[in-house]
């Protein structure tokens, strides 16, 4: 094998990291996209009439579905241009850590922002009277979804310009890679779940208009309580970065780093998800049955409570990992 030397190593980090970023930040919001589409085509065809407007409200959707992916080209930009400055491995650590975290970071945000985008034009075919109300839901929904994808970013920049030479090398270059893969898998959940809530929102304003209060408010709590597993995220992403770490070149002192960033990473994927479902049937249904809007939004968040409680196992288990193990 071709020995590399450290310059040669970081570029390597920078390239394999910025491929990473774009190519896993394009998978969600073509997807998000996509389903907008299919929807928007479902509504022309029940009211043909008007389809100029439908057209209008799927390209609006789509543009914030698109939001995620332009941060992962941002990510990608920088890694394949910007000045890396003096090279060390823990240099090609991070790098590679922002590419992961972007990457993974934007496909739930861009598929989650789909769905209200796609609900908004099926709801404009029944009720176009309403299009303002549906185009300011979508859009207050869609916005939410793109927070898991905005602390992705904040935790891909953060390792883009920190200066950590001055850290051991080991087992540093493994809380830095696991920095990345906690907040980029953790916002996988969240960004989808947040869409599942948005997506009801929309559909709840077309059927009961009057009720769009009650819709959004519950929509938003839904949505706030579904992001938490990307905070989690965050959380141990913050810590890898900033706790100092003694030197040891024991191989599972870095594993348990490393081990730590999947945790919470992976941990917080289902509850984002399950959160979502919960603040879904409950968006849905509060237009259906708006007199009873404080049952349902007590039914949610504490099914969401429950839900919740395995992405805090996932935490536990992570914070042990970095401060006892």
């Amino acid at each position: 094998m071709m020995d590399l030397d450290v310059q040669a190593w970081v570029k390597v980090a920078a390239f394999a990291g910025g491929g990473i970023a774009m190519g896993l930040g394009a998978v969600g919001a073509a997807i998000g996209e996509g389903y907008t589409a299919a929807q928007a085509n479902l509504a022309v065809s029940r009211n043909p009439k008007i389809s100029g407007d439908i057209f209008k409200n799927m390209l609006v959707g789509q543009a914030v579905a698109e939001s995620a992916s332009i941060f992962a080209l941002v990510v990608a930009i920088l890694l394949l241009f910007m000045d890396k400055g003096n090279p060390n491995m823990l240099k090609a650590a991070a790098l590679f850590g922002a590419g992961i975290s972007m990457g993974f970071g934007a496909i739930g945000s861009g598929v989650g922002s789909g769905f209200p985008g796609g609900q908004a034009c099926l709801g404009l075919s029944r009720q176009p009277a309403i299009s303002s109300k549906l185009t300011t839901n979508m859009l207050i929904g869609s916005a939410v979804c793109q927070t898991p994808a905005i602390f992705s970013m904040v935790v891909a920049l953060m390792l883009l310009f920190m200066d950590f030479s001055n850290a051991p090398l080991h087992p540093t270059w493994a809380a830095l890679v696991g920095a990345g893969l906690s907040t980029g898998l953790a916002a996988i959940g969240s960004g989808y779940g947040g869409g599942m809530a948005a997506g009801a929102s929309c559909e709840g304003v077309a059927r009961q208009p009057e009720a769009v209060g009650n819709i959004t408010t519950i929509m938003l709590v839904g949505q706030a309580v579904a992001q938490t597993p990307s905070i989690f995220g965050l959380l141990v992403s913050f810590i890898l970065m900033f706790k100092t770490f003694p030197e040891s070149l024991q191989l599972q002192s870095a594993m348990a780093l490393l081990s730590a960033g999947l945790c919470t990473g992976l941990g917080g994927i289902g509850p984002g998800v399950g959160n979502g479902m919960a603040a879904e049937g409950a968006v849905r249904w509060v237009a259906r049955n708006v007199k009873h809007a404080a049952d349902l939004m007590r039914t949610m968040l504490v099914g969401q409570a429950v839900s919740q409680s395995t992405a805090i196992y996932a935490m536990v288990v992570s914070l042990v990992l970095i401060f006892v193990l």
